[in-house]
């Protein structure tokens, strides 16, 4: 169940309440992150694969399935996405089983942080907060998300190779983002990261960053880099790559976020009625 599906039977929740609603779910995730990391430290010493899991569970490869319904068989990280999803109007994108399409999902909490920092801005102000998803404007959740859609399945090997501490020899590669009504995309960095291992650089495994170019006009000094916690997962003919929440902010900022749903507008909430 979503966090805002507690808050049916009140008309206003401030910054403080949506943090104490969702520190049982954090508490939980935390718990299995622990089981989680220590099959990754298998994979890590064992080099068994060159899929890598960290921080946002562990999920099977392939998945006989859309995208969307991959997501609903795992509601403990994508519940409130599907929210967003259905909020945007774009489950068709995402639901339709011949669409190749690459998406770097953005977990639950990764949302709820989000939605936690407008609400402490409009707190701020004296403004209503948000208590519902769909209280920001379609419009916003659409333009968002859509960076994080791209056209083509691209798997991890698909990817050139990120040195975040040398980008000028390595610095990934540029996509731009699903172009959805009529709205260009954005272009995004996307590379893998060779980890060293035993002295030897670049011989360890390999993790896939997702990145938001903050400045279009110096793209490899401004990068936001979200390491992919699961990536190659296949749903009939996409990719699906599972961002960490605890690098990820959805958005890429609490400024690109706050900014956006403000100055679109916030809906009344229709709790209680």
């Amino acid at each position: 169940m979503s966090i805002y599906k507690l808050f049916t039977n009140r008309d206003e929740y401030s910054a403080h309440d949506l943090f104490i609603a969702t520190k049982k779910q954090i508490i939980l995730m935390k718990i299995k992150n622990t089981i989680y990391l220590l099959f990754t430290a298998c994979i890590i010493f064992t080099a068994c694969k060159k899929e890598h899991y960290q921080d946002s569970g562990v999920h099977n490869g392939v998945f006989s399935g859309t995208i969307y319904e991959y997501l609903e068989t795992k509601p403990e990280y994508f519940d409130t996405l599907l929210q967003v999803i259905d909020a945007a109007e774009m489950k068709d994108l995402l639901n339709n089983k011949d669409k190749e399409i690459t998406f770097f999902a953005p977990p639950n909490l990764s949302i709820i942080k989000a939605v936690r920092s407008l609400n402490r801005q409009l707190n701020s102000t004296g403004k209503d907060t948000v208590v519902q998803l769909t209280q920001i404007k379609k419009e916003v959740w659409r333009e968002l998300l859509s960076l994080y859609i791209f056209d083509g399945k691209y798997m991890l090997k698909d990817f050139a190779q990120l040195d975040t501490l040398d980008l000028n020899a390595f610095g990934g590669q540029s996509f731009d983002s699903y172009t959805f009504d009529q709205n260009e995309g954005r272009p995004m960095n996307i590379g893998v990261v060779y980890r060293d291992v035993s002295g030897v650089k670049y011989a360890g495994y390999r993790q896939l960053h997702f990145s938001y170019i903050g400045d279009l006009s110096n793209q490899l000094g401004s990068l936001i880099n979200i390491p992919v916690a699961s990536s190659n997962i296949e749903p009939s003919k996409a990719a699906l790559h599972v961002l960490q929440y605890r690098s990820h902010l959805f958005g890429f900022t609490s400024a690109n976020f706050i900014s956006l749903a403000t100055t679109a507008g916030i809906n009344p909430s229709t709790a209680g009625l």
